[in-house]
């Protein structure tokens, strides 16, 4: 399972020309899942991203995590954080989870970081999206587990 953390200060996802959902500052969190991801995965990732210090302190030190700050949280799926670029020149998807399995850990994702208490706005599974942002920083990590 792969993860993209962005610190934003805002975050809009439009879906058929219409703001679907939208946060103030916090993460964008672009997840990806491949064959093999389980729930461990789901619960170890939730944990992190919503610990994870990547905020600044009154110094101005990434000393603060998403619950310190009370951030907002968009979860977006993403199944091209899996894409396979080694050959050729168009992206290979296959290790990708197949649909009905991702869905079922993205929204597993989405509750268990609804669970922290932090606002959580979602994007919506299979659609194409827009995704707007103020990119705060900038502060992009990538977070992946092993399944």
């Amino acid at each position: 399972m792969r993860l993209i953390l962005q610190r934003t200060t805002n975050t809009e996802v439009w879906i058929d020309n219409q703001c679907h959902s939208h946060t103030g500052s916090g993460l964008l969190i672009l997840f990806g899942t491949r064959q093999g991801d389980s729930e461990e995965s789901c619960r170890y990732l939730a944990d992190k991203a919503v610990n994870l210090r990547v905020f600044e302190d009154s110094q101005g030190k990434m000393n603060l995590s998403a619950l310190d700050v009370g951030a907002e949280i968009m979860v977006v799926s993403q199944f091209t954080l899996y894409a396979d670029c080694r050959k050729g020149r168009r992206p290979g998807f296959s290790e990708a989870q197949e649909p009905a399995q991702a869905e079922k850990l993205y929204n597993r994702f989405i509750e268990l970081i609804t669970a922290t208490e932090l606002k959580t706005q979602t994007g919506q599974f299979r659609k194409k999206m827009q995704v707007k942002l103020t990119n705060q920083g900038p502060v992009t990590i990538i977070l992946d587990h092993d399944a």
